[in-house]
């Protein structure tokens, strides 16, 4: 299967059915529009979103599209009335021996291998599916402060052993790291991901045919970094994430393409030249889509409209690297 240049992502919205119903029918449209990426988690809208998405798979071949999902925050709900955090937690994780408090970092993450096989066998049965095409660890940055870089390694190669594991059950086809600052950050931060020392915790876990495959960081007009800074010390040398990922061989996600719409009031008409697109959202995704190395640009869409008009720049070619980079000059 050919994926799309384009995905939808399902991060923002309240925990409502009206918004499951919004993303339910915008994911189907989008599908049927062309597109092939989907990306959720399991603590987006405290779990609805994968049960969102589930409704509009329902009936679709499962050849026709990727799926990518989330573990490592807590949803701290699944929607049962009058049920709070704490009595989610006992009932959900802490009272099965899922979960148990001290193995929480700071209070909203975890990645122990039952709490990720839990939140993957959750994942499958919202979606309706029986395998997804990659399981990120989300946000796993988050922990390394905390941890400090031993222990932080250590529970990252654990994490990546209930990986292979699942892959081995045919519930993933592959896996990977989705982040926020990790791979945005010079080495020398606290939450900085190295993305060499990474793939030697994945051949630790599974060997050379280890499924570690995919990346996915945020990448925008105003969020270059993943780009334009070599955050990255890959084969000895300096290089931006999305170069040393492409010499990884490993596909990369682009998330927040649009910036939640932040950045597009503060597009110039001369930019939007260059990159192209008719609207201020087509243009901005024109930018992320054409980085070198990025495989799909995701981008957040609950109506059908948002739909429609992002998958405008399916038929537009790439802007060439050099154009990207004279935005910044």
């Amino acid at each position: 299967m050919e994926l799309s240049s384009l995905g939808l992502g399902s991060y923002l919205g309240s925990p409502d059915d009206p918004t499951d119903q919004a993303y339910a029918v915008a994911a189907g449209a989008f599908l049927d529009g062309g597109g092939t990426v989907l990306d959720t988690a399991a603590n987006y809208r405290q779990g609805r979103s994968e049960r969102a998405l589930g409704k509009a798979l329902r009936g679709r071949a499962r050849a026709d599209f990727f799926l990518s999902t989330k573990v490592g925050y807590l949803p701290l709900s699944d929607g049962t009335p009058g049920e709070g955090p704490r009595d989610w937690f006992q009932r959900v994780l802490a009272a099965p021996g899922v979960l148990a408090p001290e193995e929480v970092v700071d209070g909203c993450h975890a990645m122990t291998p039952r709490y990720l096989d839990h939140q993957l066998g959750v994942g499958l049965r919202a979606l309706g599916l029986g395998r997804v095409d990659c399981l990120h660890l989300h946000n796993p940055e988050h922990q390394r402060p905390l941890l400090g870089p031993r222990r932080f390694d250590d529970a990252v190669l654990a994490a990546f052993e209930a990986c292979e594991g699942f892959r081995g059950e045919g519930r993933i086809e592959a896996y990977g790291c989705a982040t926020w600052n990790g791979f945005r950050v010079p080495p020398e931060a606290e939450d900085h991901l190295s993305l060499e020392r990474l793939l030697n915790l994945a051949e630790k876990a599974g060997g050379r045919n280890h499924g570690f495959r995919w990346i996915q960081l945020p990448l925008n007009l105003a969020m270059p970094e993943a780009f334009l800074a070599p955050t990255q010390a890959f084969g000895g040398r300096r290089m931006p994430i999305l170069e040393a990922a492409g010499l990884a061989g490993l596909g990369v996600q682009a998330s927040a393409s649009i910036m939640q719409g932040r950045i597009l009031g503060q597009l110039r008409p001369e930019d939007r030249a260059q990159l192209g697109g008719v609207t201020p959202a087509q243009s901005a995704l024109q930018f992320t889509r054409s980085c070198p190395g990025v495989a799909t640009a995701l981008c957040g869409m609950a109506s059908v409209a948002h739909v429609a008009e992002n998958l405008g720049v399916l038929p537009l070619p790439k802007v060439e690297p050099g154009i990207l980079r004279a935005l910044y000059c």
